[in-house]
């Protein structure tokens, strides 16, 4: 089902047993927007029947808001005027090229270019995969631009981040929500999941200069301001306490020495996060 967030935005949930991110449908007087894809053709079209539903006007874009293939493998199903950043055109480019079948999928996994939970949430979620066709976008902005839906106003902005290098959020001042996409996750492309502080922070720094009520992450449930301010902040504070750090054993004990308790199982993965973005750098 869609659920209402504000006047004129909804979103489809995201389903964790086949990896399915969140779907956005954002609509305005003249025009709607769709943010990202989904994860297969069935995906999409599960969404669009919905969808099609509670827009008041034509659907008309899609906006990606990263490479990934949870999130673009519904783009040619959708059928939309689809838009993204330059390098997520570039990347799905490639994968156009790139073979799904299961033999493939396996040998990317023992190569490293591909991490075996996305092997195995792609053959959940599309047990075959010989009508999968990769499409990529029509158009792609550099940093930033802005869509005119008829009232409604679409902020596309590039932000980077650890999780993809390619990733945007899509702002809607009129209603101050933000769809976020992947981009506050860590990176699970290149070994253990890690951040980098630094990138963090400019990151961060790019989320937070809009006034926002909701944020719309990929993989969880919509998070109140406050809910997400706590966050940002836990998360900064964790990185700040394990600065250069690269022996777990020290940035534990480091966080114990500051905050005078040991870590949660929460605060323990965000710690071993950063340690091993600071080990990364080293290698």
């Amino acid at each position: 089902m869609l659920k209402k967030l504000a006047n004129s935005i909804y979103y489809m949930p995201h389903y964790s047993e086949t990896d399915r991110p969140t779907l956005g449908l954002i609509c305005g007087e003249t025009y709607s927007l769709v943010v990202d894809s989904g994860n297969s053709p069935a995906h999409a079209n599960d969404f669009l029947n919905l969808a099609g539903e509670k827009a008041k006007s034509p659907i008309k874009f899609v906006v990606l808001t990263h490479w990934h293939w949870d999130h673009i493998f519904g783009m040619k199903t959708m059928d939309l005027l689809a838009i993204s950043h330059e390098e997520t055109k570039k990347k799905i480019e490639e994968l156009k090229n790139v073979k799904w079948d299961d033999a493939s999928l396996d040998a990317r996994v023992e190569t490293g270019e591909e991490i075996e939970f996305c092997r195995d949430m792609i053959k959940r979620e599309m047990p075959t995969r010989d009508y999968l066709e990769l499409q990529a976008p029509d158009l792609s902005f550099q940093t930033k631009m802005e869509i005119d839906l008829g009232g409604i106003t679409c902020v596309v902005e590039h932000v980077g981040g650890v999780h993809a290098q390619d990733s945007s959020i899509i702002y809607v001042p009129e209603e101050k929500v933000v769809f976020l996409g992947d981009c506050i996750y860590q990176d699970f492309y290149s070994g253990e999941w890690s951040y980098d502080k630094k990138e963090l922070d400019i990151l961060l720094e790019k989320i937070k200069k809009y006034d926002v009520d909701w944020y719309v992450n990929g993989h969880q449930s919509p998070k109140t301001r406050e809910e997400m301010n706590d966050f940002f902040d836990e998360l900064t504070s964790i990185g700040e306490i394990v600065g250069d750090e690269v022996s777990l054993e020290k940035a534990i004990a480091t966080f114990n020495e500051v905050r005078k308790k040991k870590p949660n199982e929460e605060q323990l993965e965000y710690v071993q996060n950063f340690v091993s973005g600071n080990q990364k750098k080293e290698k």
